[in-house]
């Protein structure tokens, strides 16, 4: 039975090999937003658009009419403008106070989009909203200082922790094969990649910044 839970779904113009295979999440995701070419990614998966956003420069004549024909509302912006086509799609989002989100499309391809868009993380994390980024081989999290429980994932076997800010306070890791207790954990280090679990759940905690948590595959999902 599906939880009563509202959920968007937003889908960038991120490199098609990227994409995780959409079919999987229909019957999730209550509301989905197309910004720019991720409207003919929705259109290819016959995945509706409630809305279409952005200057639409990626798609052609005949594609942009396809979307307008489909989307159910479509705002178009200039090409010359101070927000991407993703913040846009952000803003929208954020103003239908979701419970959760998720990001497709979201990385590959140009590693400046990719890192900008791992930021628009954070507005959600601000208003206590869950948001993950997923591609066909990571998901994407922040969190903010807490006690938190993770479960084993058959398909995201490896965990990784990065520090979105300039330092993580008192990082403890319990249930992991690399165990950890009271870490700082710094820009630039890598001591926290690539960590599994022993068992089905493990633990982790810590009492000051903002923590990424990459969970991943080594083999491309479709």
């Amino acid at each position: 039975m599906r939880k009563n839970i509202y959920t968007i779904g937003i889908v960038a113009g991120g490199p098609d090999e990227s994409i995780p295979n959409l079919e999987k999440y229909k019957h999730v995701i209550d509301y989905w937003i197309g910004a720019d070419y991720g409207c003919v990614t929705l259109l290819k998966y016959q995945l509706p658009i409630d809305l279409a956003v952005g200057d639409f420069d990626s798609i052609d004549q005949q594609a942009f009419e396809n979307v307008a024909e489909q989307a159910k509302q479509i705002v178009s912006y200039p090409i010359e403008k101070d927000e991407t086509d993703l913040e846009l799609a952000v803003k929208y989002a954020l103003e239908r106070s979701p419970e959760q989100l998720y990001f497709f499309g979201v990385t590959g391809g140009r590693m400046d989009h990719t890192l900008a868009n791992v930021q628009q993380l954070l507005p959600f994390l601000q208003k206590q909203i869950k948001a993950i980024i997923v591609d066909n081989q990571n998901t994407i999290q922040l969190y903010e200082p807490g006690i938190y429980e993770v479960e084993q994932s058959e398909i995201y076997t490896d965990i990784s922790f990065l520090s979105f800010t300039e330092t993580i306070e008192g990082l403890s890791l319990s249930g992991f094969y690399y165990p950890l207790n009271k870490y700082t954990l710094s820009w630039g280090s890598t001591r926290c990649l690539s960590n599994k679990l022993l068992s089905k759940k493990g633990t982790f905690s810590f009492d000051r910044g903002i923590l990424i948590i990459i969970k991943s595959c080594d083999v491309l999902l479709k």
